[in-house]
Parts: structure tokens; C-alpha cells; sequence
């Protein structure tokens, strides 16, 4: 049976070497195996260079080179106002760095406050402090995406993503796909319902645990520590259940982002047919003669 299979394949490889030799002329060796890809190569070594470069960075705060909107938003996320440094547009750099040290300055003396007096508004004013400077901080990454802009292809399928990083559904409304942002935000919104309840529930089943299965506790709960526990460990699997959901979410519309970014200028035409028409076909480095066969060609 094995031998049968082989004389088989090597009767198809014979059968179809005068179609394969056809097409193997000279033009065809320039064209598609002897190109020169020095462009090519180095586009590709510019798209795959390492995630940061601490050389393209501070070159661009310099004024040295170009850089990237990649490289500027990792390095400002470390360096607050490395994007208002490389636009040069220094009167931000006072606005941001006084509004991430007041909310910080706010949040640890209203913190120390409410450590004193243990008044709850002291707490939601720590608390609100913080969310401030951490506001001020995610409005300089946003801003140095918006005033980004190298030119080239639009949309920039580099900014769509950031901005689909920096606030899930922006990308898809600079893209101009307006339709699909309800369909993300209500994807988050469901997720972080879930996540939020079934949190809540692991918490009121593992207080339950512990007062059921602690001797000092003289009031028990009506249900058993086993009943208890068996409730614990299921709203929390569904709690990493709906903590996943939110992140396979927040992903896809990241990645959503970037794809169609990029599929701004792919042709799509009504145009769908195929042809088909005779041809000869002929060997030009075997003295085989020639033969009758069909051409196909596809649009789409």
C-alpha cells in the first residue's frame, strides 16, 4: 500500500513539472525570487525594533531625531511630560506637574487626617485627591497623543491604538466607527457588573466561612462551614471569570483598533468574477510539446 502511495505522488510530481516549468523563466526568477528587499528589510527592522528605546527617546526630547508615538508614550508614562518636552510645548509641563503633586500632597494630608479623627469625608477626600493626580497624569498621555502627528497614513493606526489604551472605544470613533463603541462599552460595562457582584457575594460567603468555622463565635450563621465554603470558592471562580471577560474585552477593542486602522485604505470592490479561457501551455526547458489547457483568472 505504501509503495502504491509513493508511485502515486511521483506520477502527479511529473505530471504537473511541464505546467510547474512554464513559469520559470527569467523574468519570473527577477521578479519573484531575486528581489531586493533592501527597503523592505528596513521598514521591518524599524516596525519590530525592541518595545523602547531609551535612545530614540531622549534623542527626541533633545530635538536629535524623530520618535515614535510607541516609544513617547512608554517613556512618558515614566517621565511625566516627555510629550510635552518633544512638541515643545513647556507651559503644559507646570499645569501637569502641579496637578499630580497637589492631588498627591492632597491625598496624603486628607489620609493623615482621617487616620487622626477617623471622619469618613476625610477618607473621600484622600481618595478623591488621588483619582485627581491620577486624572492629570492619564490627560498628559492623552495629550501628547493628540498632538501627535508625523502625517502619513490616516487614521495613524499607532494613535488609534493608544487611544483605545488610554480610554476603551476612542480608537473606534477616530477611526470613524461610531457604531461599534456601544458595542464595547456595553461589553465592559456587563463584564465589570459581574466582576463587581460576584466580589460582592465571595466576600459575604467568606465572612459567612469564617464566623461558621471560628469556635469563638458563639452566634452562628444558618449555614454550615462546608455550605459556606462550597459558595466562597464558586462566586469566587465567577469573580476571575468576569476579571477575564473584562480584560478579553478591553483587548479585542485595542486590537480592533489597530486592525482597522490599517484597513482604512484596503480596496474592497464590488467587483467579484472569475475567467476562464484556453491557453497553451508550453515548456521552455524541455523538449516536451506543447499542451492544451484552461487559464483562471479571479477579482475580487
Amino acid at each position: 500500500m505504501r509503495f502504491g502511495k509513493i508511485v502515486i505522488l511521483l506520477a502527479a510530481l511529473l505530471a504537473a513539472w511541464p505546467m510547474a516549468a512554464q513559469f520559470r523563466d527569467d523574468q519570473f526568477k527577477r521578479d519573484a525570487f531575486s528581489q531586493n528587499y533592501t527597503d523592505t528589510t528596513a521598514k521591518s527592522k524599524t516596525d519590530s525594533s525592541a518595545l523602547f528605546s531609551f535612545k530614540e527617546f531622549f534623542g527626541g526630547l533633545a530635538g536629535k531625531n524623530k520618535a515614535s508615538l510607541k516609544t513617547l508614550t512608554i517613556g512618558s508614562a515614566v517621565l511625566v511630560g516627555g510629550n510635552q518636552i518633544y512638541h515643545r510645548q513647556y507651559w503644559k509641563l507646570p499645569i501637569i506637574y502641579g496637578g499630580i503633586g497637589a492631588g498627591i500632597y492632597g491625598g496624603i494630608h486628607f489620609g493623615k487626617m482621617y487616620n487622626d479623627t477617623q471622619d469618613a469625608k476625610f477618607k473621600t477626600y484622600s481618595t478623591l485627591c488621588y483619582a485627581g493626580a491620577g486624572l492629570v497624569y492619564w490627560g498628559s498621555l492623552m495629550d501628547g497623543v493628540i498632538s501627535f502627528d508625523r502625517g502619513g497614513q490616516r487614521p495613524n493606526p499607532a494613535k488609534s491604538t493608544v487611544y483605545s489604551l488610554l480610554l476603551p472605544g476612542l480608537g473606534q470613533i477616530y477611526n470613524g466607527e461610531l457604531w461599534k463603541v456601544p458595542i464595547y462599552w456595553g461589553g465592559l460595562a456587563t463584564a465589570v457588573h459581574f466582576w463587581v457582584d460576584n466580589n460582592v457575594q465571595y466576600q459575604r460567603w467568606k465572612w459567612i466561612h469564617n464566623q461558621a468555622t471560628d469556635e469563638s463565635v458563639t452566634d452562628k450563621p444558618p449555614w454550615s462551614g462546608e455550605n459556606a465554603k462550597h459558595y466562597r470558592d464558586l462566586y469566587r471562580r465567577y469573580r476571575d471569570y468576569s476579571v477575564l471577560a473584562t480584560a478579553l474585552v478591553y483587548l479585542i477593542q485595542v486590537i480592533d483598533a489597530n486592525v482597522f486602522a490599517y484597513m482604512q485604505d484596503f480596496d474592497v470592490t464590488d467587483d467579484i468574477s472569475m475567467r476562464m479561457e484556453p491557453t497553451v501551455l508550453t515548456n521552455q526547458f524541455a523538449s516536451t510539446p506543447p499542451a492544451v489547457g484552461m487559464r483562471i483568472g479571479l477579482t475580487f
